[in-house]
């Protein structure tokens, strides 16, 4: 092929228009034409076809397109049947309504304003996608751009002017196919899920508790539990675990933004990126879907995403303790009541729908590993002090136990006993008996400087 020949960056950037605004197919001999600089005909029709469909949108937005998602996610929840029978219903409505009852005695947080519900896995997934959107929207940004890296870095240098304002367009594709394999997981997970709150994470809006009858008999299978018991148990922990959530207005967005701020640090692993990119072959695509819903493309955790996923484990388990106790108090009457908890911590051990959905998609997983000791230190707190003075501990951020305070119960239940009889140090003197031992550990190399000109005599003062 000859120089004069040879198509040029108005005759590459003509086609991507046409393309993109939907007049048409590609020419067999203008992509036999793009051959000659090194252009897979294939690989460039399949592309084409993915930004044609990535593009069919033509408004200014460049936020990912979750469209997809969605559909994906209801084609799945969907396929076995879209109602619940008026029977699962109606024992539903009277286990929630006995559950609430016992709830009463078990818990001072208030009930919720709304009765709860038996909803269908396509409600689940309406109900609970834009949570998801949010938890993946900054994993779905780092593929799209390292998409976008990658198809910049691999591009002949005669053909970067062409592309130069596809930026945007490159990465809505990388977009659309995190956002399919997005809707292919929740879709999966609502097969599973039988509660709003089975996740651990704040799902559905705050005050609402729910079930999935399509997928309740799954659940208890192998069980050899008496429906009606285990229906009690489910719609008692569903309830505990939204009464939480709304009573503490704060805690969804603690525990929302504890997982994107963890989301945020992951980066796409480049190198398996375009090592993928060498051998991806357009007609079966399967192994670059593989490799986005398994994390392949996801890089090994930082030290600082270590410590973050050490910090929501420990909130995840204090959420779950304390729901774990409140259930347990609540079902005392129930014969089965110790079987069917150890069967939903079984669960949560080796991993649940939820953490396999997350961890699949932003590396993260999951799983309360210190829910037994979280579980311990609520029920040595109600033992020692009861329900209401437990139960203020949700009332705001700074009183809610640490970890710490799972590693060392009696700490924890000595100040609440000290508060009860009065003797707890107001806050402004617990922040100076914090601030002096600061003061004191950081002046311990002689530079007092800092402390202000005021300063008293050296060394530390009263605690």
């Amino acid at each position: 092929m000859t120089d004069d020949d040879r198509p040029g960056d108005d005759d590459f950037a003509e086609m991507l228009r046409r393309m993109l605004s939907g007049q048409g197919g590609i020419d067999p001999e203008q992509l036999r034409q793009f051959s000659g600089m090194n252009i897979d005909p294939a690989m460039m029709q399949a592309i084409m076809r993915q930004l044609q469909s990535a593009m069919a949108d033509t408004g200014g937005d460049e936020g990912i397109d979750w469209s997809a998602a969605k559909t994906q996610a209801l084609h799945i929840a969907n396929r076995d049947g879209l109602g619940i029978s008026a029977g699962a219903r109606t024992e539903f409505d009277q286990a929630f309504a006995l559950a609430s009852l016992w709830l009463g005695e078990a818990t001072a947080i208030a009930e919720l304003p709304a009765p709860p519900r038996a909803i269908t896995r396509g409600q689940w997934v309406e109900a609970t996608l834009p949570v998801w959107q949010e938890l993946a929207e900054p994993v779905a940004s780092s593929i799209s751009d390292a998409l976008m890296a990658a198809l910049e870095s691999q591009t002949p240098e005669e053909m970067r002017a062409a592309i130069e304002g596809a930026g945007r367009l490159m990465r809505r594709v990388g977009g659309a196919l995190f956002a399919s394999q997005l809707g292919a997981v929740i879709g999966r997970l609502s097969l599973e899920v039988v509660s709003g709150g089975d996740v651990g994470i704040p799902l559905m809006p705050d005050g609402e508790a729910t079930i999935l009858p399509q997928n309740f008999a799954d659940f208890g299978r192998d069980l050899e539990i008496e429906e009606d018991q285990l229906a009690l148990a489910l719609a008692t922990r569903e309830l505990a675990h939204a009464r939480l959530f709304r009573h503490a207005r704060w805690l969804r967005l603690h525990v929302i933004s504890q997982i994107t701020d963890f989301a945020r640090g992951v980066h796409v692993d480049t190198d398996a990126l375009e090592e993928l990119a060498s051998r991806f072959d357009p007609s079966s695509p399967d192994e670059l879907r593989a490799a986005i819903e398994s994390g392949a493309l996801l890089p090994q955790r930082s030290e600082a995403q270590v410590a973050a996923l050490t910090r929501l484990e420990n909130l995840l388990a204090t959420i779950e303790g304390w729901v774990d106790v409140v259930t347990a108090d609540a079902t005392s009457r129930l014969p089965a009541a110790d079987r069917i908890a150890e069967a939903v911590r079984r669960r949560r051990a080796v991993g649940g729908p939820g953490e396999q959905a997350m961890a699949s998609l932003v590396g993260l997983e999951l799983r309360p590993r210190r829910l037994r000791e979280a579980a311990a230190m609520w029920r040595a707190v109600t033992d020692a002090v009861g329900p209401a003075a437990r139960d203020s501990l949700w009332d705001y951020p700074d009183l809610m136990p640490t970890a710490e305070d799972i590693d060392d119960p009696a700490s924890l239940v000595a100040r609440l006993q000290a508060r009860a009889r009065g003797e707890e140090p107001t806050r402004d003197a617990f922040d100076d008996a914090l601030a002096a031992l600061l003061d004191e550990e950081s002046g311990s190399g002689g530079d007092t400087a800092a402390d202000g000109p005021d300063d008293g005599p050296s060394g530390p003062r009263p605690v």
